[in-house]
C-alpha cells in the first residue's frame, strides 16, 4: 500500500517540486500537508505491523542486500548497485539482481531479465543493470516472488536488489541507504509535502550509508562522473573533453537531471538542457533538434532511445569510485550473513 502510494505521488508530480529542497513553501505545500501527516501515520502503522509479526518478512535461502534510500529522485543507487555486482563478482560470488521493474508494462510478474527483452515490458533501468552487470536478473513487485524465480533458473548465491529499503515483505541481510548528497533530506517532510518516504532516524537502523557527494560521519562517500560518450549507433567512444565548446542537446529523464547536466558543463560544454519526467518513454520528436545537432543522454535514456537513434545521438556512462573501506565492510558483512544461513563458500 506504502509503495502503491509512493508511484501515484511520482506520476502526479512528474517533476520534483521546488519547495522540497527549498525554504520556500507554496500553496502547494499547505495543500499536501495534511495527506503528508497521513502519509507519515501510514508509514508508522506499517512498520509497527511488522515488528509485532502481524506483517511478515519472508526470509531466503541467501544473502539479500537491499540498497535503497529514504527519499524518492535520484541519488545514485542504480549506480552503487552496478559497483557491488562488479565487487562480488571480483571475489568469487555469483550475484543475481531484482528491482520493481518501474516503467514495465508486463501481463505477468515477475518478469526475467534478458538482452532480448523489450524495455516496455521490464523497464529501463533493468535492461541497463542486466546489461552492465552481465548478472542474471528479475523484475517484479514483489521482490521476494522475484528472487525465488531467479534461484529456480540460476546458481546466484548472494541477490542485490535495486531499491526496496521500504519493501519489508523482503527479508534482507544487509541494508545499505543511499543518500544525495547536494539535496540530501530537503525541508524534511514526508510525501507529498517533502521528499521522505520514510524519516531520518530509519538510518540509524541501515548497516551502511552512502552518500553521493561528501559524506558526514559514519556515512561512506561515493563519487559519480562522467568521462566519456558512447556513440549510439557506431559504439564508438570519445572523452568527454574532445566536446570542449561545442554546444550539445542533453537529454535527460531521470530523479536528479541536474547531475547530468551539470557533469556536461564540467568540460565546458555548451549545454542546453532538456528535462524530460523519470522514466519518461521517447519518440522521434521529443529529440529533433536542428540538423546535425549533438545529442547526449544518460545510458538509462539511452536504452529507450536505441531504435530511433541516428549517428549524433550519444550516451554516457557513469564511472563509480567508492573506498576500499566500504568495500571491505560489505564482504564482512555478506560472510557473516552467510554463516548465519549456514551456507557453504
Amino acid at each position: 500500500m506504502q509503495l502503491f502510494i509512493v508511484c501515484s505521488f511520482q506520476r502526479v508530480m512528474r517533476k520534483t517540486p521546488g519547495y522540497w529542497y527549498s525554504d520556500k513553501r507554496d500553496v502547494r505545500y499547505y495543500f499536501l500537508a495534511p495527506l503528508s501527516w497521513m502519509f507519515c501515520l501510514l508509514v508508522f502503522i506499517r512498520r509497527f505491523f511488522y515488528r509485532i509479526n502481524i506483517l511478515s518478512s519472508k526470509s531466503l535461502p541467501v544473502p539479500v542486500i537491499v540498497a535503497g534510500n529514504i527519499t524518492v529522485g535520484g541519488s545514485g543507487k542504480t549506480s552503487l548497485v552496478i559497483w557491488m555486482a562488479n565487487l562480488l563478482k571480483e571475489n568469487g560470488y555469483k550475484p543475481g539482481l531484482v528491482s520493481r521493474g518501474y516503467g514495465g508494462k508486463a501481463g505477468q510478474w515477475p518478469q526475467r531479465v534478458t538482452m532480448d527483452i523489450d524495455h516496455m515490458v521490464v523497464g529501463d533501468e533493468a535492461i541497463m543493470l542486466a546489461s552492465r552487470t552481465e548478472c542474471p536478473m528479475a523484475v517484479g513487485p514483489d521482490r521476494v516472488a522475484a528472487i525465488q524465480s531467479l534461484l529456480e533458473c540460476s546458481d546466484v548465491d548472494v541477490i542485490i536488489s535495486d531499491d526496496g529499503l521500504q519493501h519489508y515483505a523482503m527479508y534482507r541481510d544487509v541494508e545499505i541507504a543511499v543518500v544525495n548528497g547536494e539535496r540530501r533530506f530537503g525541508n524534511g517532510r514526508y510525501l507529498p509535502a517533502g521528499p521522505l518516504r520514510e524519516g531520518v532516524s530509519r538510518l540509524q537502523e541501515v548497516d551502511m550509508i552512502v552518500v553521493n557527494g561528501q559524506g558526514e560521519q559514519r556515512e561512506y562517500p561515493m563519487s559519480l562522473c562522467n568521462l566519456s560518450a558512447v556513440n549510439m549507433r557506431t559504439n564508438e567512444t570519445r572523452k568527454l573533453s574532445e566536446f570542449t565548446n561545442r554546444k550539445v542537446h542533453a537529454v535527460a529523464g531521470i530523479g536528479y537531471p541536474a547531475f547530468f547536466f551539470n557533469g556536461l558543463k564540467k568540460y565546458q560544454i555548451d549545454v542546453v538542457e532538456h528535462e524530460f519526467p523519470d522514466h519518461y518513454q521517447y519518440n522521434l520528436q521529443d529529440l529533433r533538434f536542428e540538423e546535425g545537432a549533438i545529442v547526449m543522454m544518460t545510458e538509462k535514456d539511452a536504452v529507450k532511445c536505441m531504435r530511433f537513434a541516428n549517428k549524433f545521438f550519444w550516451y554516457v556512462p557513469v564511472n563509480v569510485t567508492l573506498g576500499n573501506d566500504f568495500g571491505q565492510h560489505l564482504l564482512m558483512l555478506l560472510e557473516k550473513a552467510i554463516k548465519r544461513k549456514g551456507m557453504m563458500r
